[in-house]
């Protein structure tokens, strides 16, 4: 009777601990997932509404806060994060270049294509990060995402082939911001696992160590001279949003990490392209530079369908025990979820 009772115990521990789990998992993506729509379309409105004619100054802004939000919450002891050492850099390597990149490139293709090619071509990023997680962790998808993952992909591909606001520099910057997105979210993940600084370590220092770099190239650019000379800074809805822009730019670096954590480097890119799904249609009236035809908004639906139909597969609440994908499924939960102990900043 007493074996019995403890099994019964035990039982319900597990359960309750699964229940906590699937919370986490999708509260953070809920997070980032707002974070991420938030803070592209303020990006949106300061750059091609406002005509701000720096995006690399707003991501300068974006550092900036980052660091000065972190530092301020360090001191009155609101976070932790271990202080500065001659060795944190090799740790945590490339993580800040890939971050000032995806930053930087984000921007120059959120200015220079419009919100719904934009997010359709964002989804490039989903089929690199999934080839990135097979060969860095070692994690299989399944075939349900692989159908998913195409049909968006082959979607952002229709869409761009009757693209009649084309725009050469945009699609490259889209394509350079795709590449370091699968690279940040596999590294992230790894090291979250392994440089035991936490969340809050990994978001100060990416910022730190590029802010001067980001300066440098900033000025020798010409930028910082235009943004000074911009006439709009006497406008106070410019100016609110432009440092909303900023702070939002902390918030989405703390989801992303978070999400990463709780979840997988290939769900959180796709979790940042669904979205999109909300920007793609608001995105046509947005900004006032995305011109309709019939095979660009079919291409763009079939993109978000995909989306969807990932969203579906991830996030539904797997039966427990069971063989075959059951088995992939638990082995890709160990794999993904922090190693007890290793995270501080929960």
């Amino acid at each position: 009777m007493i074996a019995y009772l403890s099994k019964m115990r035990s039982s319900a521990s597990e359960m309750a601990g699964g229940e906590t789990t699937q919370f986490l998992k999708l509260s953070s993506a809920v997070f980032y997932g707002l974070s991420s729509f938030l803070i592209t379309v303020v990006n949106k409105t300061v750059l091609t509404s406002y005509r701000f004619p720096s995006f690399l100054v707003l991501s300068l802004g974006q550092l900036t806060a980052s660091i000065v939000v972190l530092f301020v919450a360090k001191r009155l002891q609101l976070v932790k994060y271990p202080d500065f050492s001659r060795d944190i850099a090799r740790r945590i390597f490339p993580l800040p270049l890939i971050y000032l990149g995806n930053m930087m490139f984000g921007l120059g293709g959120t200015q220079a294509l419009s919100l719904p090619m934009f997010a359709a071509l964002r989804r490039f990023s989903i089929l690199l990060t999934m080839l990135l997680e097979l060969l860095v962790l070692g994690i299989r998808p399944t075939l349900a995402v692989k159908v998913s993952v195409f049909a968006m992909v082959g979607g952002a591909l229709m869409a761009a082939l009757d693209d009649l606001s084309f725009n050469l520099q945009g699609y490259m910057y889209v394509m350079i911001t795709n590449t370091l997105t699968a690279a940040n979210g596999v590294y992230m993940k790894k090291k979250l696992d392994t440089a035991d600084m936490g969340k809050y370590g990994l978001m100060y220092y990416n910022s730190l160590f590029m802010i001067l770099p980001a300066l440098v190239g900033t000025w020798l650019a010409g930028d910082i001279d235009r943004a000074w000379q911009y006439e709009g800074w006497n406008d106070p809805f410019f100016v609110v949003q432009f440092l909303l822009s900023c702070v939002m730019g902390f918030i989405l670096s703390y989801s992303v990490i978070l999400c990463t954590q709780h979840n997988s480097a290939l769900t959180t890119t796709i979790v940042g392209c669904l979205k999109n799904i909300s920007v793609t249609y608001i995105g046509m009236f947005i900004g006032g530079d995305y011109v309709f035809s019939l095979l660009n908004a079919l291409g763009i639906n079939i993109s978000v369908a995909g989306s969807l139909l990932y969203t579906y597969v991830t996030f539904r609440k797997k039966p427990s025990g069971g063989g075959g994908s059951g088995d992939a499924a638990s082995s890709d939960k160990k794999l993904l979820l922090p190693a007890a102990g290793r995270i501080d900043n929960v």
